[in-house]
């Protein structure tokens, strides 16, 4: 299993400091900023963190997919929906914790 974490996180700002923040503490990270780009990625990954409003394919679908394919990969979604439904809904997709 890789070692890395893929952060899937679109808006510049907060993908490098999810990276720099992530390295800091010992943990090796990997940044893209698209959805298409998470599903190129995903499989070189230990861990992945995902937001949900992303260009193109947006979260909910990547998350859809990645869970298809495997149903063991830790992953995190990171995002700024934080209302009630859209944390069960990200959840009863696949997500192993939901951070707002």
């Amino acid at each position: 299993m890789a070692e890395r974490i893929l952060c899937v996180e679109d808006d510049p700002d907060i993908g490098r400091l999810l990276v720099a923040i992530l390295g800091e503490a010992g943990y090796p990270a990997d940044w893209v900023t698209s959805g298409e780009q998470a599903l190129e990625h995903w499989r070189q990954a230990a861990l992945v963190v995902l937001d949900l409003m992303l260009p193109g394919i947006d979260g909910l679908s990547v998350c859809r997919e990645i869970r298809a394919e495997d149903a063991g990969i830790p992953l995190i979604m990171l995002t700024a929906l934080a209302g009630t439904r859209d944390v069960v809904l990200g959840l009863e997709i696949g997500a192993d914790d939901y951070i707002t």
